[in-house]
C-alpha cells in the first residue's frame, strides 16, 4: 500500500471539512436538545462525538 499521487483528491478536502463542521454543529445542537428532553446518556454521547470530530477537524487543518 504505497503512497501515490493524491492530487486528484485535493478538491475534496474543503468539501470534507465543510461536511465535518456541519456534522459538529448538528451533533451539538441535537445533543443539547436531547439533554433538555431528559435523556442524559445520549445527549452526552452526542456532545462527546461532536468534540471528537471538532478535534479531528482542528488537527487536519493545522
Amino acid at each position: 500500500m504505497g503512497g501515490g499521487d493524491l492530487s486528484a483528491l485535493s478538491g475534496l478536502y474543503p468539501l470534507t471539512m465543510g461536511i465535518a463542521v456541519l456534522a459538529v454543529l448538528a451533533l451539538a445542537w441535537g445533543g443539547v436538545a436531547v439533554l433538555r428532553r431528559g435523556d442524559r446518556q445520549r445527549g452526552v454521547l452526542m456532545l462527546l462525538c461532536a468534540l471528537v470530530i471538532l478535534g479531528n477537524v482542528l488537527i487536519w487543518t493545522v
